[in-house]
């Protein structure tokens, strides 16, 4: 792996997300499709837009594998697999609320070397590789510098599931609504990542989150400084459903306010 293989595959993942969002942009197809739990939301627009996405990239790397949201698992013979959401946020896209996107990453063995996230309606697109900093569009991001939990912005995400972490959730989110100036809910992880990646808000937290939720948006908001780890402090994983993200300074009072609940 090198240089000029990321470029290759980053130019690819780019492609593809573009072509996807503009299958959504073009879209007025929100109707609900399938509901795969009682709020958890497919539309034919989902479909689409991941049967784009797959259709690009396979034609340029046709031993690659996939995991994506709608299709799950297509199994290759390479170390490479692309994880895709082609939808983050259906909810919010269902409802006109401006708040969704798409989602891209390429995994090489056990390692996210890129990372491509365009945040719809605004066609903003954040990218990254395991070698280069981070960007919004042409201009590099890095996260805030705010140094106190006391004076940040905050966003995190509920999970379909009502059970034990959704009632845990409640009672960080009400803790941290004490303890900062706001916490948002903005329904789209890859956005929050990337949001958190460029300093717009200073950390994220949320449960059971799955890998194309997190895979593209954690290896963008790592290249621009953010701490990742799981809600324990413990090192992180997109497989492990569970995430803390933040601009690293205010890490440990986030942690801490965590444990202080559990």
């Amino acid at each position: 792996m090198n240089k000029e293989d990321n470029h290759i595959f980053l130019e690819t993942a780019i492609f593809a997300a573009k072509s996807a969002a503009a299958v959504i942009n073009s879209s007025y197809n929100t109707s609900v499709k399938t509901y795969k739990a009682l709020t958890d939301l497919v539309t034919q627009t989902d479909i689409d837009s991941e049967k784009k996405i797959i259709e690009l990239i396979s034609s340029k790397f046709p031993d690659h594998s996939f995991l994506a949201e709608e299709s799950g698992k297509k199994l290759k013979s390479s170390n490479f697999t692309w994880i895709i959401d082609p939808l983050d946020g259906t909810t919010n896209f269902v409802h006109g609320y401006p708040c969704y996107g798409v989602s891209i990453a390429l995994m090489h063995e056990n390692e996210t070397i890129v990372g491509v996230v365009v945040e719809l309606p605004m066609n903003n697109i954040y990218f990254a590789t395991n070698t280069s900093l981070a960007y919004c569009n042409d201009d590099i991001i890095q996260v805030s510098k705010n140094k106190k939990l006391i004076n940040s912005l905050l966003v995190t995400g509920f999970g379909y599931d009502h059970g034990h972490n959704w009632n845990f959730n409640m009672q960080l989110f009400k803790k941290f609504t004490d303890l900062t100036q706001g916490v948002r809910r903005s329904g789209a992880a890859a956005v929050d990542l990337c949001h958190t990646a460029s300093g717009k808000v200073d950390g994220y937290w949320e449960f059971d989150v799955k890998p194309w939720d997190l895979a593209a948006g954690a290896l963008i908001a790592k290249r621009a400084g953010a701490k990742l780890t799981n809600l324990k402090g413990e090192k992180f994983s997109i497989f492990d459903n569970e995430i803390l993200v933040s601009n690293d300074v205010i890490h440990s009072e986030m942690v801490n306010a965590i444990h202080n609940i559990s």
